[in-house]
């Protein structure tokens, strides 16, 4: 394909549930890449939506196909409703990534709700997605995908550091882009929130009233995953079985909330050379309390986006890997994934 201007949709749903993210942008190749988000919107999940997603892990096949198919509609309706009240036109694609309900690469599975053929017919548009599955074949971990992007859109910065669900970062060594998870983010974060009445931490205020734990700080410490060599990746199911029966040794919310904060800045930090340049995204990087304990762990430079950007860089890095795949280009690093090779990802359905 010989386009060099791509005008298009990213379109994302973090494990975080917070919402889907919709982006429109327009992406520009001249020798470079460069971009620009013109619109960005994220419509938050009705209650019952996200009690189905959040217990979608538990259902067994039958369930999970009829899921699939729902939210998949479901997913068709935000798209469109887009489009209409945006008054968009001539869209080349809509890349999404659909909503991760399972990640066991050991087990060569991942499954990403909302990547049915059915998605294109439903919104009349080309649609790219599914990014993950053919990695995992491979041999890869099929995450983290968005250090490609990290690369071509925001080399600038030593490290890209996302702050959502889970924390994942990228940057460049020895001529490679190197990526993977650190630890969960908001999945646990929210998960207490919600017990204290609030869908997340606003700015922290839970974690800052509670008191550090020094027992569970060192347990969390101690899992075997942050021992582990990349490439290396995160799921609810490793969450499950290995955070929540930490934390829920006390009783108290707020300790638990400022335990987990402290660990959370505790890994990061361990993973940052010292005086270098930190670009962080995501949900949590308005979790204020967490940035400040961030900071107390490094002398790293951290920078913050417009909000736009901090909100959206996922979106819009999907957007990117569903235009690398019409270019035929590689948008998933084996030096990311572990995969046997670099390669080109995605399905592609016609309305």
């Amino acid at each position: 394909m010989n386009h060099q201007y791509y005008n298009v949709l990213g379109v994302m749903s973090g494990t975080s549930l917070d919402g889907i993210d919709i982006a429109h942008v327009t992406l520009v190749y001249k020798e470079i890449w460069s971009f620009e988000i013109h619109i960005a919107e994220t419509i938050p999940y009705t209650p019952e939506v996200k009690k189905k997603l959040a217990l979608a892990i538990t259902y067994d096949r039958a369930d999970i196909i009829s899921i699939n198919q729902e939210y998949t509609a479901y997913l068709a309706v935000q798209i469109n409703t887009f489009i209409e009240k945006n008054g968009l036109n001539n869209l080349l694609a809509v890349c999404s990534h659909g909503h991760t309900i399972f990640h066991q690469p050991e087990n060569k599975y991942t499954l990403q709700l909302g990547n049915l053929p059915q998605l294109a017919q439903l919104i009349n548009q080309r649609v790219i997605c599914d990014y993950r599955v053919q990695d995992v074949e491979l041999n890869g971990q099929g995450a983290p995908l968005v250090p490609i992007g990290d690369r071509l859109l925001f080399g600038a910065y030593d490290y890209c550091l996302n702050l959502g669900g889970f924390a994942n970062m990228s940057f460049e060594q020895n001529g490679q882009r190197m990526a993977y998870d650190i630890c969960a983010v908001n999945v646990v974060l929210n998960h207490y929130s919600l017990k204290l009445g609030e869908e997340y931490d606003s700015g922290g205020a839970f974690a800052k009233a509670g008191t550090l734990q020094i027992s569970l700080l060192d347990q969390l410490n101690a899992l075997d995953f942050y021992h582990q060599k990349a490439p290396k990746s995160l799921g609810m199911e490793w969450v499950n079985r290995n955070i929540f029966p930490i934390l829920d040794q006390i009783e108290n919310i707020y300790d638990i909330l400022a335990t987990y904060t402290e660990h959370v800045a505790l890994q990061i930090a361990k993973h940052l050379k010292e005086n270098k340049s930190l670009f962080i995204t995501g949900g949590g990087t308005f979790n204020t309390h967490l940035l400040e304990s961030l900071e107390k762990h490094t002398n790293a430079k951290i920078i913050l986006p417009n909000s736009i950007i901090v909100e959206n860089k996922e979106a819009l890095i999907f957007a990117l890997l569903g235009v690398l795949r019409m270019r035929n280009q590689n948008n998933c690093l084996a030096s990311v994934t572990g995969a046997d090779h670099d390669h080109c990802s995605g399905r592609i359905y016609l309305p």
